[in-house]
C-alpha cells in the first residue's frame, strides 16, 4: 500500500475536489452545487477565503475538509470553522479522519477550531479531537 499524502488543496485541484464535494453534499442531504456555486468556491479558494485540505493515496483524492478562518473572542486569536468533511466510504475506518483534521488544524494556523454537527455525528467528531462543547450552533441565512 502506498503512503497517504496530506496537503492543502488549491484552485487547480477543483476538478477532483468537486467530485468529493458533491458526494459530501449528497451524503448529508444538501443540494449539489451548480456551476455558478463552484466558480464562487474556486474564487474563494484562490483568494484564501477558505482553506481546503485533502488526503490522497496513489494520486487519488480520498478525503477533504475545509477551514474558514476568522477571529474569536473564545481564544482572542485566529479561529477556524471546520466544514466540508468527507472521506470516501471505502477509505473510512483507517485513521484518515483524525489525521486530516489534525493536519488542517496545524496547517491552517488557527488557535481554536469549531465544528457544527448533527447529534448523530458528535461521537465521531469527539473521537477525532473536537472535545470542548460551546453551546448550540444556529445559522442565519438569507
Amino acid at each position: 500500500m502506498k503512503e497517504r499524502v496530506y496537503r492543502r488543496l488549491m484552485a487547480a485541484d477543483m476538478p477532483e475536489l468537486t467530485v468529493l464535494h458533491r458526494r459530501y453534499k449528497q451524503e448529508i442531504g444538501e443540494t449539489a452545487p451548480d456551476g455558478q456555486a463552484l466558480e464562487k468556491l474556486r474564487e474563494a479558494i484562490a483568494n484564501e477565503r477558505i482553506l481546503f485540505y485533502g488526503c490522497e493515496q496513489q494520486g487519488q483524492l480520498e478525503a477533504i475538509c475545509s477551514v474558514t478562518c476568522g477571529f474569536s473572542t473564545f481564544c482572542y486569536d485566529t479561529s477556524g470553522s471546520f466544514e466540508d468533511f468527507y472521506v470516501l466510504p471505502e477509505a473510512r475506518h483507517q485513521g484518515i479522519a483524525r489525521e486530516l483534521a489534525s493536519f488542517a488544524w496545524r496547517e491552517s494556523g488557527v488557535k481554536t477550531m469549531t465544528v457544527g454537527c448533527a447529534p448523530c455525528d458528535r461521537a465521531m467528531y469527539e473521537a477525532i479531537g473536537f472535545r470542548v462543547k460551546l453551546g448550540e450552533l444556529l445559522a442565519w441565512e438569507k
